[in-house]
């Protein structure tokens, strides 16, 4: 019997107020690169949402060639309340773009939460029509690791997810 795991509280917590998260994939070369991301997590599935313009996008060719990814969660100041604690998620990523000019919209709902002002810039979309011609960016965490006491020398919570 498989049991269905689910994402710790606080790890939940940090996905659903952060604004900002280092978001990592692996170059052509081997290189880690780290891109500011806004994540949206859907607490139903579990998986965590970034949305990214096809414009110019060198993550996202990386991304179909080397699926292993990391979102690093560090910076109080990418927070959406005091309390937070340092968080690295690795995981699997998978690109979405069957249709780059509205299936993204899905996400909207989430993105909303986190900036609510995305409304004003929907209404501009004629004017910056590349932009939203955008891509999802589907991640399943496989492994967490959580520093509830923000010292990054300290031993973290490790979480595997099956």
């Amino acid at each position: 019997m498989t049991v269905a795991f689910s994402l710790p509280k606080n790890v939940e917590e940090i996905l659903e107020r952060s604004l900002v998260c280092a978001f990592t994939v692996i170059s052509e070369r081997g290189w880690p690169i780290t891109h500011p991301m806004l994540p949206l997590y859907d607490s139903r599935s579990q998986r965590i949402y970034l949305t990214s313009s096809v414009l110019f996008s060198k993550k996202l060719e990386r991304i179909r060639k080397n699926p292993n990814v990391s979102l690093y969660f560090y910076r109080k100041e990418w927070m959406k309340h005091e309390a937070y604690h340092s968080l690295l998620i690795q995981g699997e990523a998978s690109i979405i773009d069957r249709d780059i000019h509205k299936e993204w919209e899905r996400l909207l709902p989430l993105w909303r939460i986190k900036e609510p002002y995305i409304d004003l810039y929907l209404a501009q979309r004629i004017a910056l029509p590349l932009f939203w011609e955008r891509a999802i960016i589907e991640i399943i965490p496989k492994k967490i690791f959580l520093w509830e006491d923000k010292k990054k020398n300290s031993k973290p919570l490790v979480y595997e997810v099956s």
